[in-house]
């Protein structure tokens, strides 16, 4: 399966000015340092999480429908399904009802409850058969994410943003501020 960004988020969970408050910064000197290092914080957050925190669409693509009838996804999460779409052998695309899909967000992580016979839906190309749209996300703005996954990036923003030379050394996902791992734990997904 290969997941791909389609629509990324209209606002980031935290503003400059958020940010800036926090950092105690008051020029604009560093404001485009501060802009990327709040992306990068939610763009890390997302990943250790697997949890989109605006609202964002996703595209997975499958080779074949799984044999458990469940399509996995790899962010949660879920609000809703956009479009499933499916190529024949001759790479003709079909759109498939969504009605007789489901979305789950109440496991983690999220997934999509198949049918056991799938409507509308011709025989299938080898690879890259099946497209499945989704949109994720907490909400639309800054309110809906939880407080704690603002808290988490806010101390990762101060911590990048005052070890600039360690995180150029290092790579930003390397280097973590000490507190960090625990507010992000309730959201991780843990592999059984």
């Amino acid at each position: 399966m290969t997941s791909f960004l389609l629509t990324g988020p209209a606002l980031e969970p935290i503003s400059l000015d958020d940010a800036k408050t926090f950092l105690r910064v008051s020029d604009v000197v560093d404001d485009q340092l501060i802009s990327t290092l709040i992306a990068a914080a939610r763009v890390h957050v997302e990943t250790l999480t697997r949890r989109a925190m605006i609202t964002q669409i996703w595209r997975n693509v499958l080779d074949s429908w799984p044999l458990n009838n469940q399509v996995e996804l790899p962010l949660g999460p879920f609000q809703n399904l956009v479009a499933v779409r499916v190529f024949d052998g001759d790479g003709n695309p079909a759109l498939l009802p969504l009605t007789q899909f489901v979305g789950e967000d109440q496991t983690a992580p999220a997934r999509i409850i198949l049918p056991r016979t799938i409507n509308g839906q011709p025989n299938l190309r080898v690879n890259a058969a099946i497209e499945i749209d989704y949109q994720v996300g907490f909400g639309t703005g800054p309110d809906d994410v939880p407080t704690d996954l603002k808290q988490s990036l806010l101390t990762l923003i101060g911590h990048w943003y005052q070890h600039r030379e360690a995180v150029v050394m290092a790579g930003s996902g390397a280097i973590v501020p000490l507190g960090f791992d625990q507010l992000i734990a309730p959201y991780k997904v843990m592999n059984l």
